[in-house]
This record gives structure tokens, sequence and C-alpha cells, in this order.
């Protein structure tokens, strides 16, 4: 969700935040100075997988004021970003920044997308653009490299989508959709899924063309393609979730009604095996669904595991992201008011809270650890160890919310994306490293 300019649809929830320090008096005139007090301030493999989508049917288809004394906005601002943890920091755009992507091989390479209509590849040791993806129509807000980081994708909310061959830094093959909401790669083929507002789901082989589509009757959806690179879920604006076969095309399992959501599904995530999905709403609640019987498991809520039953009224929290640990049961929820929760699904209870200063907009565990980043409003990159629920440590260096993040492989560095037009590369530091 994002805020883009005049000409694009407005996508809510964020906003600018700033934190304003006053930390000194000025005294004017004669004025006659009684005493001086000190503060002080307190402290399956790849080859079979490919192999089998070789298979699929494609079918074509206020001025004038005495100010003296005072900080000015600009002042206050630059005091803002004073603290810049960052190692790097990308400033090509010139909009909003909505989405980042990192390389899979060699993670030496990011890709980003903005308001301004524009996504850059660029090289994370010193922020190099190696090439500009052209010719978008409306604010990129969707970037992501192939498996194999040979192709690079850019998707703007107009529809229009673009894949470059990276090595050359030609555009191989392009195709323009209804208001596009959402863009991924396959896991081990040149294959590009899509969703769009109209609710339908595309799966092309890039870059020759050949198209499938998975219409749906509900509208607007957030898709993810499971481990195993044969299903794909995607959850929809009416509450409802459907499992779809890739090969065959047709939905697997619909979850709606009393086993759905009561709002728009705002987010999902798989763990390893895909067994398992979790989906976020704006009812403020997150349902755990087995993906090969399609049965709803568990409803988790702010306030804690509710079982099997539906929620008893609607809520205002809205889920922005969830996630599994890899080597622990647990899922962590992040919602809007700022609350990470993280649920333990062996004891179907709520293991930690984690506050935030403002709201979450995206989570994400380490690939080997139980550690989990967040970002938000408040323009910070916290890391929690979901085991204690304490904070291991914070990032500061945006001027803005903190709107994506990327991790590398190994969870040393992370790319942020941000609504001050920027986009900043960190170094994780932990003691164990």
């Amino acid at each position: 969700m994002y805020n883009t300019h005049a000409h694009t649809r407005v996508m809510p929830n964020m906003g600018s935040y700033k934190i304003m320090d006053q930390d000194s008096i000025m005294l004017h005139g004669d004025e006659e100075i009684i005493e001086v007090i000190e503060l002080s301030d307190a402290e399956p493999g790849p080859d079979d997988l490919a192999d089998d989508l070789e298979d699929v049917d494609f079918e074509d288809g206020g001025d004038g004021e005495d100010n003296e004394g005072w900080e000015t906005e600009d002042e206050m601002e630059a005091e803002e970003v004073e603290q810049d943890d960052s190692e790097l920091t990308f400033s090509k755009h010139t909009g909003s920044v909505f989405c980042v992507g990192l390389d899979p091989a060699t993670n030496a390479m990011a890709v980003t997308g903005g308001e301004d209509d524009k996504a850059y590849v660029w090289r994370i040791s010193d922020g190099e653009v190696l090439f500009e993806c052209t010719g978008h129509k409306d604010s990129v807000t969707c970037v992501c490299f192939s498996f194999d980081s040979a192709l690079v994708a850019s998707g703007d909310m107009s529809g229009v989508i673009k894949v470059w061959q990276v090595d050359t830094k030609e555009e191989v093959w392009s195709f323009e959709v209804s208001d596009l909401e959402w863009l991924e790669w396959h896991p081990c083929a040149p294959v590009l899924l899509a969703g769009t507002d109209d609710g339908n789901m595309w799966m092309w082989k890039v870059p020759g063309g050949e198209c499938k589509t998975f219409p749906s009757p509900a509208c607007h959806g957030n898709g993810k393609i499971l481990p195993d690179g044969k299903r794909a879920v995607v959850g929809y604006e009416d509450g409802s979730v459907r499992v779809w076969d890739l090969k065959k095309g047709n939905s697997l399992h619909v979850i709606k009604g009393r086993d759905g959501h009561k709002g728009a599904v705002t987010c999902l995530a798989s763990n390893k095996d895909g067994s398992l999905v979790v989906t976020g709403s704006v009812d403020g609640s997150a349902k755990l669904i087995n993906t090969a019987t399609g049965k709803m498991v568990s409803v988790f809520s702010s306030d804690g595991l509710r079982g099997t039953g539906s929620t008893s009224q609607e809520e205002t929290n809205s889920v922005e992201s969830v996630g599994f640990c890899n080597i622990l049961p647990l899922v962590g929820v992040a919602y809007l008011d700022g609350t990470l929760v993280i649920f333990d699904l062996a004891t179907q209870t709520v293991r930690n809270r984690c506050r935030h200063e403002a709201g979450i907009v995206h989570m994400q565990w380490e690939e080997s650890s139980a550690l989990v980043s967040t970002c938000g409003l408040d323009g910070a990159l916290r890391q929690w160890d979901g085991r204690s629920g304490n904070l291991v440590s914070e990032y500061r260096g945006h001027a803005a919310e903190v709107l994506a993040f990327a991790l590398n492989r190994d969870s040393s560095m992370v790319v942020t994306a941000s609504g001050d037009h920027q986009a900043k590369v960190f170094c994780l530091q932990r003691p164990d490293r």
C-alpha cells in the first residue's frame, strides 16, 4: 500500500512521520540568566520442477511570523536523519521508492521501482546504475529477478510489465494487463506470474510469451507460488483464498465463507515445504490453511489464537505482513498498529509481542535463524529474536517510512525502499557473525 502521485490510484496507510527534538533554548536581548540546569537524556529439485512445467498447456491468450529561535522544517528534517546507519544510499529515484528485490544468484545487484514511473537495476557495492527499466507509464510497484538472476521483471500500476535480460541490458519481453497487483517469478523456471485487480492470475513463459490465465469471480488478489513450483495460492478482496494447479489451470481448493476472511486479503506466506499457508486480512485476523486439504486450521488475532472458529466481531487492526520461521514452529503476524505477534504453532499460543513505535509495513524471517526483521512507518528497520521477543538491533537513516526491504541470502545485509525517495544498504551486525 502506497501513496502515489496525482495521476495514479491512491494506495492508503502510508504517511510521513517526523520526530521533533528541541534540545536548546535561545535567550534574547538583556534577559538575565538566573540559573542553568543541565538535563541529560535517558538511554524438489529445480530440474524436475522445470521439466514438469514444460508439459503445461499454454494457450495464447505562516509567513511573516517572528521565527527567531525556532527550528525550520528543513532544520528539523536534517536533525532527524542525523543518525544514518546505512553503508550506501541510492538516490536516483525522484519519488517514493515502493519496491526492491535482490538478485538471488549473487546478491550483488538490486532492482528498485518507484513513484517516478522508473525502475533501476544497480550494483549494491557502489550504487552504480547498471541499466534503467524504461517505458513504464505509472508508478512501478513490482520488481523481481528470476531464479537464476538472468532476467529481471518490472511492473507498474497501470499493468505494463517488462522483462529485461540482465547481461545484455536489453528488453526481451513485454505485456500489458489491467491494473497490476502482484508479480512473481517461478522458483526454478523462466515463468512469470502476475495478478490483476479484476481477480485474474496470468502465467507466461518468457521470453516466448506463451500465456495461460486463471480467472476468478473474486476481485483483486495477492498471490504466492508455493515451493513445489506446481501450485500457487491467491487471496482475494472478498476474503476468499484459492489454491491453483499451475499445470492443469484449475483451482484445487477454495476457502471462503466461515473459513475465509471477512475482509480483503492483504498478505500471505507459505512454510518451507508449502504444506501450510498463513493469510492476513484487513479484518484483523490471520488464518492458517492446510494446502493439501484446503482446510482452515487456526485463526490468529492480535489478542491471541482463536482456534478454528470465526471471529466474533469485525476487527479494525489490519494485518500487513505474515511469515513462517524456517527453523522453529513459529509464525509472525504484523499489524498496522505496530504490534508484531509471534505465535507458537506447537502449543497453539502467543509466544511474544514485539511493540513498534508506528505501524509495521513488512516483516521477514531470516533463512536460517529465529531472527525476524521488520520495517514501518517510523522509518526504522528492526531485528527481533522470535524466541524471546527481544529487540536485537535497530537501524535508522531514512527520513520517511520504509515501504519494503530485501534480505540477502546469509542475512548479513538488507536493502530498504522508502518514501524519502531513497533506497539504502544496511550491513546487519550480530555478535555471532
